[in-house]
């Protein structure tokens, strides 16, 4: 079982990275939040290597939660370099998403 400093290490190394990251914060419990993986999938594939994508479950990683503000959920953070370029609360259509994603990605 890992520590938490590993998942904190392997997350902020996540985030860092050249390739921009969306963070999907969850919980299991949240009806709204089943209604992201669908449309979190069909980014991917539109995207392919461009965007990673993970998934933090709010409940079980409380300090990561804190740390970016995250006060309701769904909600999507977008990570370059360690920087956050975007972050919205709430379900986010997939043709809207993508185009957020990337106006961002050329402004940064």
């Amino acid at each position: 079982m890992e520590s938490n400093d590993t998942k904190k290490k392997s997350f902020s190394e996540l985030i860092k990275g050249e390739t921009p990251v969306l963070v999907d914060f969850y919980a299991d419990w949240c009806a709204p939040c089943k209604m992201m993986p669908p449309i979190l999938k069909q980014l991917k594939s539109e995207m392919g290597d461009r965007l990673n994508i993970i998934k933090i479950d709010t409940e079980r990683n409380p300090d990561v939660a804190i740390r970016y503000q995250v006060r309701g959920i769904p909600n999507l953070i977008l990570f370059r370099k360690g920087e956050v370029l975007w972050q919205q609360a709430g379900v986010v259509q997939m043709p809207q998403l993508k185009q957020l994603i990337e106006q961002k990605l050329e402004q940064s």
